[in-house]
């Protein structure tokens, strides 16, 4: 995560178009990668302006009409792979992509899935595919046969899992009574035979190694709201007022009106009765991108808002994730163990003194402080010595609202009271004229 695969894959793509080795690219990835991240690294970097692209996702008229237009990349989501694959069959066109990228090409590890089997099948088409994932294994080596399949359709590891684990595994643990196999383990030098079957096609990169560049690695991923929702949020900005089918939100004063606009900006705010309103979801969406593209590592989540916390929670219990706060020392113990996958903490309360560099290295801000004592304290609890990984702070950042005045505060180190109350000020003074 952070190491750039995305403006790296993009660079390989346009040299490859430059080239005439490659006319047409598909590229697969989550919803909000696809329709956000692609698109938006093309603006970001100078050398890649030429490239034209477009996003398939959307209602059917939109994916038809996307699939339809002339660009150079076509991106969509994963799961409009079969419907993509269906259209054309309809049109009776051939599938014309030459290039497919397999962005989190980890998320096609279940030989079983519907989205193996329609990229299994549109993958002949193409004369390259690349695959792009920061976690191929993390449930173990079995993951690579599905994984590698999709990319050289089974010359390296085999054409059927079930040879593959004969090969390559034995039984783990064994049901005594039925004989079913619940594990398995990789034989004695079946590792260094998987890694030497699939050396050619693959490289791995740490940030460590290949790069000069700071212990600790800062993203941000921005999201964006609806139109209706950022009519929402301006006028609590512009009116001090927000008025809602289930309540209403007020501010007395700029520093309030800020901490109002931080809510919204997260999704939710109190009313005047201390209930919780939800504006969008948004941020919960990216955050759940997160925990599926991490695969397994852990992951401390920063929360500001004890609306967060609750919707945080919420979220991610029925995403089937188990997370857990970090408040006592036992859940300091466990995360440092390793027992904990998913973990929040509060800046204030957890900002100072905690030694958490053990159990993971990435945290993600869900929510922003103005406090730059706070913030810096946090980043602390994995940035610090003994950490023996790289680093990554990622920050979910909310477009056209105060996320962005805050995150340009703390790259500044300039975070003070009467900044705090200077920047909303000077966002209601330019609205209202």
């Amino acid at each position: 995560m952070g190491l750039g695969k995305t403006a790296i894959t993009l660079t390989a793509i346009r040299d490859l178009i430059v080239r005439g080795e490659v006319n047409k690219v598909l590229v697969t990835a989550p919803l909000r990668v696809a329709r956000d991240t692609w698109p938006s690294e093309i603006e970001k970097w100078e050398h890649l302006q030429d490239l034209t692209c477009s996003v398939i996702v959307g209602d059917l008229s939109a994916r038809i009409k996307a699939v339809n237009r002339n660009a150079m990349i076509y991106i969509i989501n994963r799961e409009n792979i079969k419907w993509l694959a269906d259209y054309y069959h309809s049109q009776r066109r051939s599938f014309d992509f030459d290039m497919i990228v397999l962005d989190e090409l980890s998320s096609f590890k279940n030989f079983r899935s519907q989205r193996f089997r329609y990229m299994r099948q549109i993958r002949s088409c193409a004369k390259r595919v690349v695959g792009l994932t920061g976690t191929p294994t993390s449930n173990g080596l079995m993951d690579l046969w599905a994984e590698i399949g999709i990319l050289d359709e089974g010359v390296r590891l085999g054409r059927y899992i079930g040879r593959y684990r004969e090969t390559y595994f034995d039984p783990k643990r064994v049901d005594p009574r039925t004989h079913a196999i619940y594990s398995y383990q990789p034989k004695p030098g079946a590792e260094d035979e998987i890694y030497r079957r699939i050396a050619d096609i693959t490289i791995s990169m740490k940030a460590k190694d290949y790069l000069k560049m700071p212990d600790c690695i800062s993203t941000e991923v921005k999201v964006g709201m609806s139109e209706e929702e950022q009519d929402a949020y301006e006028t609590l900005k512009r009116e001090m007022v927000l008025s809602m089918n289930e309540g209403d939100a007020s501010a007395q004063n700029a520093a309030s009106l800020s901490g109002k606009l931080l809510q919204m900006a997260n999704g939710a705010v109190y009313d005047e009765n201390g209930q919780t309103l939800e504006l969008h979801k948004r941020k919960l969406d990216a955050l759940e991108d997160f925990l599926e593209s991490a695969n397994g590592q852990s992951l401390l989540i920063a929360y500001w808002f004890r609306h967060d916390r609750d919707r945080i929670m919420k979220r991610l219990k029925e995403a089937g994730y188990c997370p857990k706060e970090i408040r006592t020392s036992e859940d300091i113990r466990d995360w440092n163990e390793g027992r904990m996958e998913t973990a929040l903490i509060h800046p204030a309360s957890a900002g100072h003194g905690l030694n958490l560099q053990r159990g993971g290295h990435i945290l993600i801000w869900f929510g922003l402080t103005w406090s730059l004592e706070l913030y810096q304290q946090t980043n602390a609890r994995l940035w610090r010595q003994g950490q023996e990984n790289v680093v990554t702070i990622c920050h979910i950042i909310c477009r056209n609202t105060i996320d962005e005045d805050v995150m340009r505060a703390l790259k500044a180190k300039e975070v003070t009271q009467e900044k705090l109350i200077a920047a909303v000020k000077a966002r209601l003074t330019i609205h209202r004229t």
